[in-house]
């Protein structure tokens, strides 16, 4: 005949459960905001490979693309790495007017997933660089550890 669980034994294994999982689990984890973006450029006709270093919020033209970064974050070094910048990318057609083909997040760890993919031309993100600062946590909280700013509530005014 097997002994019975007692409540209070599945309880005691269930905080044990708990208390490990929780001493497991990484804290929230710092972005660190850069102020260049590091590309690969790949020109399909020539197979030439440049590196493009482009600063926020400027464009850097590649044969007939306009690369435009606007983010871009990194990790500690002491963390596991997770590269994304937010990018936007347009083309440049004949007649001289440009086509977006390409507005969002590039990863660094899986080029293949977000990278821009035309034609003639291969764009993906490889890095950011330059004076990173510590960006707000994903959970809001200030890069000082405080939490965020309140808002103030308005009231409506009576008439």
């Amino acid at each position: 005949m097997r002994p019975m669980l007692t409540t209070k034994a599945i309880a005691a294994g269930a905080a044990v459960l708990v208390a490990t999982v929780l001493a497991s689990a990484p804290g929230s984890a710092e972005r660190l905001k850069n102020k260049v973006a590091v590309f690969a450029a790949l020109d399909k006709v020539t197979a030439r490979i440049s590196k493009l270093e482009v600063p926020l919020d400027q464009t850097v033209q590649f044969g007939a693309l306009k690369v435009t970064p606007h983010s871009c974050f990194t990790r500690p070094p002491t963390e596991a790495p997770k590269t994304t910048a937010f990018v936007q990318v347009q083309e440049i057609k004949l007649d001289g007017t440009e086509q977006p083909i390409f507005n969002g997040w590039m990863f660094a760890q899986s080029p293949g997933l977000h990278a821009v993919e035309h034609p003639v031309f291969d764009v993906w993100l490889t890095d950011c660089v330059g004076a990173p600062e510590v960006a707000a946590s994903a959970s809001g909280e200030q890069p000082n550890g405080e939490a965020p700013p309140k808002k103030k509530k308005r009231r409506a005014k009576r008439q």
